[in-house]
């Protein structure tokens, strides 16, 4: 199951968002201060982290920024009030947010973007566990690889075998 954080100082603003999020069947873990988000992050494996872009003692970016440290397949989301190009530019370059949400917010908007996060979080995902698997195919291949080595030098011509033209194997019967 999903896991999503939600940070924001504002407890108001937790409520809406763990409100529109009711129907999806994520796990959702909401705080209003970044220090408890960010023990969170050592107990918990989260997909979305939501986090506001403003608050007091640490801001959202650098938030983000520890939590990319931390979690780095989590896909990372700013919500602010404060949406100027610059402010977004710095959460891009500095913490790798996948999305900007602005306050106030569109309810189709926020349901839409963590959707997409979800999703995307998925990918990331399924990708490591794949790329994984591609991995251990290949070391189970180079073992096989070397035991056939080891038996062609062991047993000379051991691992060839003689075809005629349509494909057959050829039986030696003088062996």
């Amino acid at each position: 199951m999903i896991r999503i954080l939600l940070l924001d100082d504002e407890p108001n603003i937790l409520t809406a968002l763990k409100r529109l999020l009711r129907e999806e069947d994520w796990l959702i873990d909401t705080f209003t201060r970044a220090e408890e988000a960010l023990d969170a992050l050592q107990a918990h494996r989260y997909g979305v982290i939501v986090s506001d872009y403003q608050m007091p003692g640490m801001d959202g970016v650098t938030y983000l920024q520890f939590a990319r440290q931390r979690q780095p397949d989590a896909i990372r989301l700013i919500l602010s009030a404060h949406g100027d190009r610059q402010s977004m530019i710095n959460a891009i370059n500095r913490a790798e947010i996948y999305r900007f949400l602005s306050k106030p917010w569109e309810d189709y908007e926020i349901q839409a973007a963590i959707r997409s996060a979800v999703d995307l979080y998925r990918v990331k995902v399924e990708n490591r566990e794949l790329l994984a698997e591609i991995h251990r195919q290949k070391d189970l291949l180079r073992l096989r690889e070397e035991e056939l080595m080891r038996l062609e030098t062991e047993n000379p011509g051991i691992t060839r075998v003689a075809r005629d033209a349509d494909g057959s194997i050829i039986i030696d019967e003088s062996a």
